[in-house]
């Protein structure tokens, strides 16, 4: 494992916990508005949770996906540029070429849109007596990794799901990122058992701050979002974490303060052996190669 070559800036995150409606305009204004607020308590990095324009199941997902870009994500880009800010737009239905994604778009403080991150590992689940759940009955996977520059940090993205990987947050940390996001919606059930685990998990494995941000809860809705949007430091001390009601959570990130180990990184603390390196964390591999080994060299 490679040393982190980029200096980590002090700065502020903000993780938007959204009570999502099925109504899509009243989701944006709502959304775009706590992204101001957010920004006038200076986060310079904002995001959203996942499917924060809509409801979250597949029936939803056809019937409110847009074009990238289209109405959700212009909405995006207008608001990251009014508020000079990096914006994590959580993640919308995508519709392209006929097929449909659970897509996250990524704003600079211009406006621009920075990167677009297709969801890689769909969500399918049968707990018998609790819940199931098929996300590949309408949606297709992404088939690419995302990494964004900020002048603070590198910056590595997953959704949801995503997090139960530990491939995908191990090659963004070779990739130079310090702070994974994953905006989420675990359950009622998932939530309990593995929400904070698996934020933690990823967090000290990979010596990376890890940051979820997911729907507030809504007891009538068909999908019942587990909330408790978290920020975890890389020793896997929990920063900031919010309970299910709609707020902000916000954490100041300091490496200096939160990373014991940074002087050493991965050479003192964790240590991968030179046959997983090979076999394994490979710069030369593509999304679905480096996730399943088996064309890894």
């Amino acid at each position: 494992m490679v040393l982190l070559e980029r200096a980590m800036a002090t700065f502020r995150l903000a993780l938007i916990q959204l009570q999502v409606s099925s109504v899509k305009s009243d989701n944006l204004t709502r959304a775009c508005g706590l992204v101001r607020e957010a920004a006038t308590q200076g986060a310079k990095i904002v995001s959203l949770p996942e499917c924060f324009n809509c409801p979250y199941g597949t029936k939803y997902f056809p019937q409110y996906a847009e074009k990238i870009p289209g109405e959700s994500t212009q909405k995006l880009s207008e608001v990251a540029k009014e508020c000079s800010i990096y914006l994590i737009g959580g993640s919308v239905p995508e519709e392209d070429a006929g097929k449909f994604y659970n897509t996250c778009a990524v704003f600079g403080p211009d406006g621009t849109l920075l990167i677009k991150y297709r969801k890689l590992h769909l969500f399918d689940i049968d707990v018998p007596g609790k819940i199931t759940f098929h996300e590949s009955e309408t949606l297709s996977p992404g088939d690419s990794f995302s990494t964004f520059d900020t002048p603070y940090c590198r910056v590595g993205l997953g959704i949801c799901y995503d997090i139960r990987f530990a491939e995908l947050a191990q090659i963004y940390a070779q990739r130079g990122c310090q702070l994974l996001v994953y905006p989420g919606a675990f359950n009622l059930t998932t939530g309990p058992a593995h929400w904070e685990l698996l934020q933690r998990g990823r967090a000290v494995d990979n010596q990376v701050y890890v940051a979820t941000a997911s729907p507030a809860r809504d007891d009538q809705a068909s999908y019942v979002a587990w909330g408790h949007s978290t920020v975890v430091s890389p020793w896997g001390d929990v920063l900031a974490k919010a309970g299910t009601e709609e707020t902000i959570v916000y954490s100041d990130i300091d490496q200096h303060l939160n990373l014991p180990l940074k002087t050493t990184s991965y050479t003192g603390a964790i240590m991968l052996s030179p046959f997983t390196m090979g076999f394994h964390l490979t710069s030369s591999c593509t999304a679905s190669e480096d996730l399943h080994y088996s064309k890894c060299h």
